[in-house]
């Protein structure tokens, strides 16, 4: 079994789990209010502002023998650099408060994945790396390719404050087949070792990300409306998620 494969497999459970997070499920159906939109965008800011750092880290602490995988690093880093700027002009344009966003701490769950994924790097295998992109990449990918086009026609919202996720799924769509090919090349047993326990951690923290995030009839979030009028109802035909 070719190592991409076997990584899906090993991670199936943990990716199952996420994708079956109420929070996750509703916004890919476009059954969330727009404070809830806002509130998840909160959360991606934090740990979005956290990659290119923790992908440097992970590139400086290679070796020679893995100059494919520090080049492989570094080009992400080129592309991921500057997103959580998108982010923050996305919340914005949908009427939340970027500046409070930008200010405030991330949720424990992000603070959690950042840290684990840091002590990995510091301590461990910066091989690990590739197993939380493996989870962020899959994630905004099936999140742009259903979400971002049934959330705009729910809360009325127009593209300009889907950027962030929009451009994430045609990126990341090439993004995953060069993943693919380039996990293909993984041989050591340590290094996939460490790729597959990432990402499982990685997908059990990113849930819980999704998990803490207040569904309809919730209190105000950090990145809700300045002035209360961009809060939306959840649509008439909406069918509620499940609590």
């Amino acid at each position: 079994m070719r190592f991409f494969d076997e990584l899906e497999a090993q991670t199936a459970s943990g990716r199952q789990a996420l994708y079956a997070t109420p929070q996750l499920m509703a916004g890919v159906g476009g059954h969330i209010t727009r404070a809830v939109y806002l509130a998840y965008l909160a959360q991606a800011y934090h740990h979005v502002r956290q990659t290119v750092p923790l992908l440097g880290l992970a590139r400086d602490r290679m070796d020679d023998q893995h100059g494919r995988y520090r080049q492989a690093l570094a080009d992400y880093i080129e592309e991921e650099t500057g997103h959580e700027a998108w982010i923050l002009d996305d919340i914005a344009n949908a009427g939340g408060d970027a500046a409070a966003v930008r200010r405030s701490a991330p949720g424990e769950a992000v603070a959690a994945m950042v840290g684990f994924v840091r002590d990995y790097i510091e301590r461990g295998n910066p091989m690990g790396m590739f197993g939380m992109i493996f989870v962020l990449e899959g994630t905004s990918t099936a999140l742009a390719a259903h979400g971002a086009s049934a959330l705009g026609k729910a809360l009325g919202l127009g593209p300009e404050c889907f950027t962030y996720l929009a451009s994430h799924g045609a990126l990341d769509q090439q993004h995953m087949a060069f993943f693919a090919a380039l996990m293909n090349t993984v041989r050591d047993p340590d290094d996939q070792a460490a790729i597959v326990a990432v990402a499982q951690q990685v997908f059990r923290l990113f849930a819980a990300m999704f998990s803490a995030i207040p569904l309809e009839g919730a209190g105000p979030t950090l990145a809700a409306s300045r002035d209360g009028r961009h809060r939306a109802e959840p649509p008439s035909n909406a069918t509620q998620p499940v609590r």
